[in-house]
């Protein structure tokens, strides 16, 4: 029998360049490309790598909340060499005292083979916030909002990414909406629009802080604050420098950055407490924080005022909160420990009986130490039909709770 030919179909040599072409060959060309540098996204958290002049890695949160970069926590493993210049106060949100910090200048942040130069180091006298523990993952301190000033930024929250590019050479992307953005105090700020209620819009000018978890708050002290929906819960939304931070919990109609609008998001409205001596400082009504902001991949110009925002698969996710109403660390044992450290009043878990200092064994039949904090935290934050049962340790006994986890928005 004669061989049987087959002939090639026209497009398969095409194909075959498709396949074997690098994936950057398609990106957009955003001009000179100076570092990329990889981060670790822990809950809503940008955590970078750092290394402070010539210091072992220490791992810090991208925060542009703050100005400067800030060091809150240094274990027996951690060592930084610094030469101090004086002792500065750190206000923010909060109701209780300023903290002492010494400050550093001159200093050099290094990402692998990239490095920021000329930058300040502050570093807390004393360790206060246990932002470890918080998050389930050993954390040094936080990356301040200097930043951004000597590059255009990329933050690609998709493949986990930050990029440097070449301030002259810079292109705008064209698949990239774009606002201004006003600059004080080296600290971002763009205005968004809200729907206050089913026909209200409101334009309102937003702090840009990839530091706070949430989704936003707003500020609930001057006579043009954002009106708080009547279905809403009270509880704790975190700790600042300055304190304790409580209020209410609600969700508004929607929130848009440009024509991007996210429906039904919770936001907090602090204390008044909370807020005065920061909003007595500043003309801002709110934040808007990483649980919005991670929906989107963005490029700051810095130099320009300009912020880029594409939304990225993440963008629909829904909404969340803690509905059980209680707050956890975790330790950095060999076997990892979960303790209550707070439990909000008239909360699910507050009628569970949840009381601080409470150790978790179980979640749902899941041993916690198998658990990363995370994974605890999403059965917190995750509405149920039915009960949730808890395994809790208290003066040597174990407890059965079971949490109601109805959502109360």
């Amino acid at each position: 029998m004669g061989e049987k030919i087959i002939s090639m179909p026209k497009y398969f040599i095409p194909l075959l360049l498709v396949i074997f072409f690098p994936r950057n060959i398609f990106s957009e060309n955003l001009g000179k490309r100076i570092a990329s540098v990889p981060f670790q996204l822990v809950g809503n958290y940008i955590v970078v790598e750092t290394r402070v002049n010539d210091s072992p890695p220490l791992n810090l949160i991208l925060d542009t909340g703050v100005r400067n970069t800030i060091i809150t926590e240094l274990d027996e493993k951690d060592s930084l060499q610094l030469s101090y210049s004086k002792t500065i106060n750190l206000q923010g949100l909060g109701h209780g005292k300023n903290i002492e910090a010494l400050m550093s200048d001159s200093n050099s942040l290094r990402f692998g083979k990239f490095t920021l130069k000329n930058r300040s180091v502050c570093v807390v006298k004393d360790k206060l916030f246990n932002l470890s523990g918080q998050i389930g993952t050993k954390v040094n301190g936080m990356l301040g909002a200097d930043f951004f000033q000597d590059y255009v930024v990329q933050i690609d929250y998709s493949a986990r990414r930050i990029r440097f590019y070449d301030i002259k050479s810079f292109i705008p992307p064209e698949k990239y909406d774009v606002m201004p953005m006003n600059i004080n105090g080296r600290k971002m700020y763009v205005y968004l629009s809200v729907l206050e209620t089913d026909t209200a819009h409101r334009k309102i000018k937003m702090l840009i802080d990839t530091g706070a978890e949430l989704n936003a708050w707003f500020q609930t002290i001057t006579s043009e604050a954002l009106h708080i929906p009547e279905r809403s819960i009270r509880g704790r939304i975190g700790e600042g420098f300055s304190g304790e931070i409580k209020g209410i919990f609600a969700r508004v109609p929607q929130i848009c950055l440009g024509n991007y609008c996210m429906k039904d998001p919770v936001v907090a409205f602090p204390d008044s407490a909370s807020i005065s001596g920061i909003m007595a400082l500043s003309d801002r009504d709110g934040t808007i924080g990483s649980g919005f902001l991670r929906r989107f991949n963005l490029i700051f110009d810095y130099r320009r005022r300009n912020l880029y925002f594409k939304k990225n698969s993440g963008f629909k996710q829904p909404s969340r909160y803690n509905i059980a109403g209680v707050e956890i660390v975790q330790s950095f044992n060999y076997i990892p420990q979960t303790e209550v450290t707070h439990v909000w009043e008239k909360s699910p878990a507050e009628k569970a009986g949840f009381k601080e200092g409470d150790i978790i064994l179980e979640i749902d039949g899941q041993k916690t130490f198998n658990l990363k904090l995370s994974e605890i935290k999403n059965y917190f934050e995750t509405p149920m039909k039915r009960k949730l049962y808890v395994t809790l340790f208290r003066n040597g006994k174990t407890i059965e709770s079971e949490l109601n986890m109805k959502d109360r928005l």
